[in-house]
């Protein structure tokens, strides 16, 4: 990739995966990225919980009724857990975390989905269940990762919704 809007345009959420495992080089590349990531006063809140385990990974369809698929076939999964109370930006720190681990993902040729986990009823405590995650931490998505089984189209340039742009006001 050539440029930054390039990765920004190829980066599309990927939920089918081949069997082939994620090597850890690539899995450490993403983590530090992920550590990189802008928090309010660097607090730096978030946890990341790597799970390859197939049990676990499979396990996880079971967060969501709808939205949860993509664990069939993920070989890797990144949960992101936060510490809410180093401040209040913690939710919007690990989003951005998260967003860090998505595009490295992507630029590394993997393929990646976020997983809403926090505020939807029962994710949050299977999730916390699955990986042992204190009671002290929330858990705000998991991210699963893997060798993409599926091609999606970048994003089409033309159909961006410039309409939502606005210049000096609303």
């Amino acid at each position: 990739m050539d440029t930054f809007e390039q990765l920004c345009q190829l980066r599309r959420s990927v939920r089918k995966y081949t069997a082939q495992p994620v090597e850890q080089e690539k899995i450490d590349y993403l983590l530090r990225c992920a550590l990189m990531a802008p928090s309010g006063h660097r607090t730096c809140p978030w946890e990341f919980i790597v799970v390859r385990d197939e049990q676990k990974l499979r396990a996880m369809q079971a967060c969501r009724t709808y939205g949860s698929g993509m664990f069939e076939t993920a070989t890797t999964a990144i949960v992101i857990a936060l510490d809410t109370t180093l401040g209040d930006t913690w939710a919007i720190d690990g989003a951005i975390a998260a967003e860090n681990i998505l595009l490295a993902a992507a630029e590394q040729g993997l393929g990646a989905c976020w997983c809403q986990v926090y505020q939807r009823e029962g994710a949050e405590d299977l999730l916390r269940e699955l990986c042992a995650i204190p009671e002290d931490r929330t858990v705000l998505c998991v991210i699963s990762l893997g060798y993409k089984d599926e091609e999606k189209k970048p994003f089409d340039l033309e159909q961006l919704h410039y309409e939502k742009i606005h210049n000096e006001r609303y």
